[in-house]
């Protein structure tokens, strides 16, 4: 979609708040090398710091989002070590974006395939193109999508997802949408507009809110019922001696609008 000229594997454009990063190997289908993974993990230990970023947009370069690992990457080095350093890089990618305080949403457009279908299911909102498609294909290789499947399985049902597993077949966007793998579509020209109209809506909330209901959100979601409950009562009590949520909960209560100052 983007089509930015640049040799770096990845870029980042920031405005009013939103830090648009750039999958930028359209040659390759933005597929995950080792050097891409590795400008991903190191942007985002950027913006996690970076106050002035309120919410984080990917996307990919040229006709697709990402076609998921580079496989001539992998099998120019069979050794047990590449791929130990491959999968766990991606791993570690993934888990950044989970651990990110701020909101990160996926623009996708064209395909995403076994890792990039995992990236779209990792992220926490996603904006697709109509006509995008989205597989875990690996089964057709001989190559289960094993790292894949621990955030598909994370984001649509168990038998949809070992359906996706088992069998490699694509599901188009109307699909990934009512399975619940994506937020909301939009006409391909429009994909990047929608992500952004969407962070701005995320952007209007109290940043303290955000980071601390995004955290909570993942926190509980490996607890037990009893737990979850325990742990997410002590979040609400923490958010309420917030100055974010006494200035919210006056502003509605005065019918004004909210002055945010982030703690």
């Amino acid at each position: 979609m983007t089509s930015v000229v640049s040799n770096d594997p990845l870029l980042r454009a920031d405005l009013n708040g939103i830090a648009t990063l750039t999958l930028n190997r359209p040659a390759q289908r933005n597929a995950l090398s080792i050097g891409l993974m590795e400008a991903i993990i190191a942007e985002f230990d950027r913006i996690k710091e970076d106050a002035g970023v309120r919410v984080v947009v990917i996307t990919g370069a040229g006709t697709c989002f990402c076609a998921g690992h580079d496989l001539k990457e992998l099998r120019a080095d069979p050794s047990r070590a590449h791929y130990e350093k491959t999968f766990a890089l991606c791993s570690t990618m993934m888990q950044r974006i989970v651990a990110l305080p701020q909101p990160v949403i996926a623009a996708v457009h064209g395909i995403a395939t076994a890792a990039g279908c995992q990236l779209v299911a990792t992220c926490d909102l996603a904006v697709a193109a109509e006509e995008s498609h989205f597989a875990t294909p690996g089964v057709n290789i001989g190559l289960f999508c094993s790292t894949p499947m621990v955030a598909l399985t994370r984001a649509v049902s168990r038998k949809q997802a070992m359906e996706m597993l088992l069998t490699g077949e694509p599901i188009d966007a109307p699909t990934a949408l009512r399975l619940g793998l994506v937020n909301r579509l939009a006409p391909t020209p429009q994909v990047m507009e929608e992500a952004v109209d969407l962070a701005v809506e995320i952007i209007a909330k109290s940043p303290l809110t955000l980071k601390l209901g995004k955290q909570a959100f993942y926190a509980q979601a490996e607890l037990g019922l009893a737990a979850a409950y325990d742990y997410a009562s002590q979040v609400m009590t923490e958010n309420m001696m917030a100055l974010d949520a006494q200035e919210g909960i006056d502003a509605f209560l005065a019918k004004r609008k909210p002055e945010w100052k982030g703690c």
